[in-house]
């Protein structure tokens, strides 16, 4: 873990050299070639008959325009579709019926790369630099603390609460031998501008390229923001082969342009609050893509995957993310109930808490992977796990010659996906308020055995209780096996997990859900208590799937009987 307040060198100080900045002073030519691309991917993958293709296209994109349209779709959408319904039709009649199909597809693969591709803004994006400096002095200092000297105090005391952990000095190095892919894990739509602006200000790494749901363009200010700031926009309702093969080319091809990208494997927020353990594994496959489009143009380049997992104190949205989460996996057998003092936090208290509270989030990189998910020395060479060089152009030859072969790729794709869900596990850093939250559910859980998952859930925050020397022991005993588990490897621990457990649990509490207008964990009168079972269920299950539930002797908790409906004044 980096030193508190380290802030690195930028490996690249003059923005005009980032490569993103390089890509987009090219960007309408690199359109260009997109198209292309796409359309010889196209022919290639439909064997030149776009008939069924286009009909698809076009029925599932005219209902979208009438269904299910937004405010940021271009004025034209619904009329377009339907003007290229009634070119299809002309174009199944016309003498040159081939061609006249080719070029409504390529109309469509234009319109779509155009909508899809970013800019990037030099000007724009030291403006936000210094923005988002501020915003996050709000969020993770105190208006006044000590030794600040300043109202949030300065950028330097901002990186105290920004931490680095990991390979992030190999992460550096890397960007002189290839084009790198951040793969971070995601719970909050803060990720975007929090990993973007950290990898900045801290890492020393120039910007990357990365995508963007276009529903967030509804939103004028972040429409334009991130219309300069390298986002590339994804329509998820867009479920159409023409629309797909746009976004996953471009990826592809940027890469192989040698645009750095981040992007989500999980596809979208954890709702538990649980690291993901299923990737989404479309983009990932650009990779892939990218890697054997380097080798069949005889290039050496290489594309490096580097897994990135965010730990936070606190998620804003947590508490909609584990109302969705529950009633996924509970359908009919969860009905949805409000915590007692549930009120949503008023925007005056929200803006004290600006002022009072301070959090802290650490980024934790795991090992550098090639393209094809192998270990890779300093140089960037690819390593088998004995450490023997590898030549990763062999995973793509067939017959002697180097060729796309989309079911042996995707078997590769889904190995990556395995790799990089098991380096969130041994790179996840366990934070004072993830203990804290999983011993007090976990606690419960055992306490109400006689009720069903779900009926504990709807239990009245009161009916909680547990007293303060049973969590002392039980935080101690879990704080040991989490260290043995550190010292085996499999996941790593923040420097509060050492404290005592005096000072461990004064720690985890205070941090825990730090702007929720309800206290998650709070003491009292010798009793460790919550205010919201459901919130303190999404944050205990930070450590899902480390079995430490099964580490730990429970026998304590039959000391005492449990009290009923417990109220405390």
């Amino acid at each position: 873990m980096n030193l508190k307040g380290m802030v690195y060198p930028h490996i690249i100080p003059d923005i005009h050299e980032w490569p993103i900045s390089k890509f987009d002073a090219i960007r309408q030519s690199f359109i260009d070639e997109l198209n292309a691309f796409v359309l010889n991917k196209l022919e290639t993958s439909h064997h030149n008959s776009f008939e069924d293709l286009l009909a698809k296209t076009i029925y599932l994109e005219s209902q979208r325009a009438k269904n299910i349209p937004w405010k940021v779709d271009p004025q034209d959408d619904l009329i377009y579709w339907r003007t290229m319904g009634q070119e299809l039709n002309e174009a199944l009649s016309a003498s040159n019926k081939n061609e006249a199909l080719r070029n409504l597809v390529k109309r469509i693969i234009n319109r779509y790369n155009e909508e899809i591709v970013g800019n990037f803004k030099p000007k724009t994006y030291k403006f936000a630099r210094r923005f988002l400096t501020l915003l996050f002095k709000v969020i993770f200092n105190k208006f006044k603390d000590k030794g600040q000297g300043f109202f949030w105090g300065k950028r330097k005391d901002l990186v105290k609460n920004i931490q680095f952990s990991g390979y992030v000095d190999e992460v550096r190095d890397l960007f002189k031998k290839g084009t790198v892919v951040i793969v971070p894990t995601h719970f909050s739509n803060l990720d975007s501008i929090m990993i973007g602006a950290a990898v900045d200000f801290v890492a020393g790494l120039p910007a990357f390229a990365y995508g963007a749901g276009l529903n967030l363009y509804d939103v004028e200010i972040a429409a334009y923001f991130m219309n300069r700031l390298g986002a590339y926009r994804v329509d998820r309702r867009k479920k159409n082969p023409i629309y797909l093969e746009c976004l996953t080319s471009m990826v592809s091809y940027s890469l192989f342009k040698g645009v750095n990208n981040i992007f989500f494997p999980g596809g979208t927020r954890s709702r538990s609050g649980a690291i993901e353990d299923k990737l989404k594994l479309g983009l990932l496959g650009s990779v892939v893509d990218a890697q054997r489009l380097h080798i069949e143009n005889g290039s050496k380049e290489k594309i490096f995957l580097v897994p990135l997992v965010v730990s936070y104190h606190f998620v804003f949205e947590a508490g909609g993310l584990i109302e969705q989460h529950l009633q996924l996996i509970g359908k009919e057998k969860y009905s949805r109930t409000k915590q007692s003092g549930g009120a949503k936090m008023s925007k005056w208290d929200f803006v004290k808490s600006l002022f009072s509270k301070k959090s802290e989030v650490i980024m934790s990189f795991g090992e550098p992977l090639d393209a094809l998910g192998n270990k890779v020395d300093s140089a960037g060479n690819s390593i088998d796990k004995h450490n023997n060089p590898i030549d990763i152009s062999e995973y793509f030859i067939l017959d002697g010659k180097i060729t796309e072969n989309s079911q042996r790729e995707n078997v590769y794709t889904k190995m990556i996906g395995d790799k990089i869900v098991q380096s969130f596990r041994v790179n996840n850093v366990v934070l004072s308020s993830h203990l804290v939250a999983f011993i007090a559910f976990q606690y419960l859980l055992r306490q109400r055995k006689d009720l069903n998952f779900f009926a504990i859930l709807r239990l009245h925050s009161k009916e909680f209780a547990l007293r303060l020397d049973v969590f002392k022991s039980l935080l101690s005993r879990a704080a040991e096996k989490l260290k043995e588990m550190e010292h085996n490897g499999l996941l790593r621990l923040s420097e509060q997990i050492h404290l005592p457990i005096d000072q461990l649990i004064e720690d985890g509490i205070y941090y825990l859900g730090t702007y929720h207008s309800e206290s998650v964990l709070r003491i009292q009168n010798d009793f460790v208590l919550t205010d919201n079972i459901k919130l303190l269920y999404y944050y205990s299950n930070r450590l899902e799937g480390y079995d430490l539930e099964e580490k730990i002797e429970w026998d304590t908790i039959e000391e005492f009987k449990y009290l009923d409906k417990l109220e405390f004044d």
